[in-house]
């Protein structure tokens, strides 16, 4: 898999039978130190998604909407998907490698929930 560099690409989430994906999603990719700091910070929307790596957990001091935040581990596979209002500290999750950050209700459309693999496409259009 490699290591990612910042930019955009697309978030593929698998269903589970591996046919068609469940959905394809535009995504922004943090991956260095100032990237994954600044974040969502100050944006009052997201378009798709953004994957923070690698990272294990967020805060949402500074933001002004609420978030989905989805835990991944090593092979993309989601831990755990969580809700958070602006303000908070979310605890680090010990097997989590990467973080994905949406508007809230976003990945439940998008089919997210623990157990479910993703994959990311880097540099291709959304």
């Amino acid at each position: 898999m490699g290591r990612w560099r910042d930019g955009r690409g697309r978030l593929v989430v698998r269903t589970g039978t591996g046919e068609a994906p469940a959905a394809l999603v535009p995504l922004e990719i943090a991956a260095s130190y100032r990237a994954r700091t600044r974040g969502l910070l100050g944006r009052d929307s997201v378009d798709g998604a953004m994957l923070l790596s690698p990272a294990s957990g967020v805060h949402t001091f500074g933001m002004r909407i609420p978030i989905d935040v989805a835990y991944l581990d090593r092979r993309l596979t989601v831990i755990a998907v969580r809700t958070m209002p602006p303000g908070r500290l979310g605890l680090p999750r010990p097997r989590a490698r990467h973080v994905l950050e949406a508007e809230a209700g976003a990945m439940a459309g998008w089919g997210l929930r623990a157990g479910v693999q993703v994959a990311v496409e880097e540099g291709t259009a959304p």
